[in-house]
C-alpha cells in the first residue's frame, strides 16, 4: 500500500491528478479508514478544484487519527475548504482547534484571518495579519514602525483626540 500511496502523491506533484485520484480510489476500496489515504485523497480533490468532494476525506483523515505535520496540513486544508465553500463557522472552528494543536504555525493564523474577514470581523482579520507580518518581515521600512504598528494592531478603529 505504501508504494501506491507514494506513487499517487508523486502523480499529483507531477500535475497528473486524474491518475493520482484513480490510484487513491483503488487504495480506499481496500483501506477505507486509513487516515493517510483519506488525507491524500482530500488533498488531490482540493488540487483539482473539487472542494466539496474533499471535505469528507479531510474529516475522515482527521477523525481517524492522522497525526503530526499531515494532521496540521489536513486541518489547514479542511478549514480553508470550508471557507471556500462559504461554511465560515465550520472553518473558524477548525482553525481555532488547529491553532490550539499547533500554536507556533503562522499559516494557520493567516488562513484563520481570511475566515475572520469573511464573517465580518475585518478589524480582527487585519490585526492578525499585521501581527504576522511584523513577526516575520525583515523589511527595514516596516521594522522602523514596528512599535507603533503593534500598538495599533488591536486598536484599528480607535481614534485619539
Amino acid at each position: 500500500m505504501e508504494d501506491k500511496l507514494l506513487k499517487a502523491i508523486q502523480l499529483r506533484k507531477d500535475n497528473k491528478p486524474d491518475q493520482a485520484l484513480t490510484l487513491l480510489a483503488e487504495l480506499l476500496k481496500s483501506n477505507p479508514d486509513d487516515p493517510n489515504v483519506n488525507y491524500q485523497m482530500a488533498w488531490t480533490c482540493d488540487f483539482m478544484g473539487k472542494e466539496s468532494e474533499a471535505v469528507p476525506f479531510y474529516e475522515k483523515a482527521i477523525s481517524n487519527g492522522l497525526s503530526g505535520e499531515d494532521r496540521k496540513g489536513a486541518m489547514l486544508g479542511l478549514g480553508s475548504t470550508y471557507r471556500c465553500l462559504g461554511e465560515y463557522q465550520k472553518s473558524l472552528k477548525v482553525f481555532d482547534q488547529a491553532i490550539k494543536d499547533f500554536t507556533e504555525d503562522r499559516s494557520l493564523k493567516v488562513f484563520r484571518a481570511l475566515t475572520l474577514y469573511n464573517i465580518g470581523k475585518s478589524e480582527d482579520s487585519v490585526g492578525e495579519l499585521l501581527v504576522q507580518l511584523l513577526d516575520t518581515t525583515n523589511d527595514q521600512s516596516i521594522k522602523t514602525y514596528e512599535k507603533a504598528l503593534r500598538f495599533y494592531s488591536d486598536k484599528l478603529s480607535e481614534t485619539w483626540k
